[in-house]
């Protein structure tokens, strides 16, 4: 056997992994660099992150989240990672990932999500 053969299958697409993990939830969102009020978005809810639509561009490259997780004791609080900004519609797209969150949360959401999807 060539040293290809025993290579590591390439992960799933970005996409794909997206879509089979993903589930709607409304969420609160403050830039970080901003501050001032939350503001309430529709978005999508992944064991990673969130991604939800904006009518501009968030301004810094950090985001304050707040939500609610079925299964979970009150409000989810924590601070987001912004990866990339989409456009579509009219809109912008934040993709952002979670950052620090404890592990509670993160087995909570998986739960979420695992129910959600059957």
């Amino acid at each position: 056997m060539s040293r290809r053969d025993h290579a590591a299958p390439p992960p799933p697409a970005e996409e794909d992994r997206r879509d089979s993990q993903r589930v709607p939830i409304r969420l609160l969102v403050r830039d970080s660099a901003l501050g001032g009020s939350f503001e309430e978005r529709a978005g999508n809810l992944s064991l990673g992150g969130v991604y939800f639509a904006e009518g501009h561009p968030p301004a810094g490259a950090r985001v304050e989240l707040r939500f609610l997780v079925p299964g979970l004791r009150g409000e989810v609080r924590c601070e987001g990672e912004i990866l990339r900004v989409t456009r579509a519609a009219g809109a912008f797209g934040a993709h952002v990932r979670f950052q620090d969150l404890p592990l509670e949360t993160e087995l909570a959401i998986a739960r979420y999500l695992e129910t959600a999807r059957t």
